[in-house]
């Protein structure tokens, strides 16, 4: 299959190189065309325009910041819709409101007919760049099951959720944990801080304890140390979506507490210009209080 690749950020760089590593054939296209240096030395060719991607390709993945880019890319002047075909998938690994992506599933099947799979991913960018990566999808069976050759070389395990939509209320779900374990976690290095304890060797102290998960492990440190690193993930990917947990909670009528308030307080660290900052940084919103 002929891969075209949509979106070479933080996630989508490490994603397209291991599938050039696989063997696959991939074309790329990326709006910062600053950053396709790396991938095209990896073997990508470049796409003149999404037009001409989507021409030439069996697949098209899409690894974009949010609903409304993901929107754009595929209904915009020049987008995926009015280039494709039936025959093709859209695979869009990004992370994207589930109502929104049902709509889109019926609008671009019915302007071209291409079918639509969400495939939100876990794991960041250390995930992408080993290929272990948890991938969350939503589509009908027979089109997953055409995909996951694509999909072995950045995953762990990838897993049907149901119909269109499935994968990205999975994703939510995955991201609420993620937002309100980070928050707490954030909390408790300022508290043992201001308790006199060495605060850096509380990951190793908790880990294979039941405090452990990999945010503890990864960010954990880099909480302790107060650092404001290089960021290999952002605030405001985080506060978007526990934004859509909250919107998704209301649809369904469900209560999402402790995700609302994780999301008021990610807000909160936002607005003092952190939103494009590692969540490591989440430490100053109690330290600083």
């Amino acid at each position: 299959m002929k891969l075209g690749f949509i979106g070479i950020g933080l996630m989508g760089k490490p994603m397209t190189e291991r599938l050039l590593a696989a063997g696959f054939d991939v074309t790329v296209w990326n709006r910062s065309t600053d950053k396709l240096a790396e991938v095209v030395t990896a073997g990508a060719q470049v796409a003149g325009s999404i037009g001409e991607l989507t021409e030439q390709v069996d697949l098209v993945l899409l690894c974009l910041a949010n609903t409304a880019v993901v929107e754009n890319v595929v209904f915009g002047e020049g987008g995926v819709a009015s280039h494709g075909r039936a025959g093709q998938l859209l695979v869009d690994f990004s992370s994207s409101d589930p109502d929104a992506t049902r709509d889109y599933a019926k609008r671009l099947n019915s302007a071209c007919g291409m079918g639509w799979i969400d495939s939100p991913v876990s794991g960041g960018v250390a995930g992408a760049e080993d290929g272990t990566l948890a991938i969350m999808c939503g589509g009908e069976e027979a089109d997953i099951e055409r995909i996951r050759p694509v999909l072995a070389p950045l995953s762990q395990r990838v897993t049907r959720m149901g119909g269109v939509g499935a994968g990205q209320v999975t994703k939510v779900c995955n991201q609420m944990i993620v937002g309100c374990n980070l928050m707490v976690l954030a909390e408790m290095m300022a508290l043992a801080k201001s308790c006199g304890v060495d605060a850096e060797q509380i990951p190793a102290a908790l880990a294979g304890g039941f405090a452990d998960s990999r945010p503890m492990q990864i960010t954990g440190p880099l909480m302790a140390e107060e650092s404001d690193p290089d960021p290999k993930w952002h605030v405001r990917t985080l506060l978007k979506d526990l934004d859509m947990a909250v919107a998704q909670s209301l649809r369904a009528g469900s209560a999402t507490p402790m995700s609302g308030l994780a999301a008021q307080l990610m807000r909160q660290h936002g607005s003092k210009g952190f939103l494009e900052r590692d969540p490591a940084t989440l430490i100053k919103l109690y330290k600083d209080a």
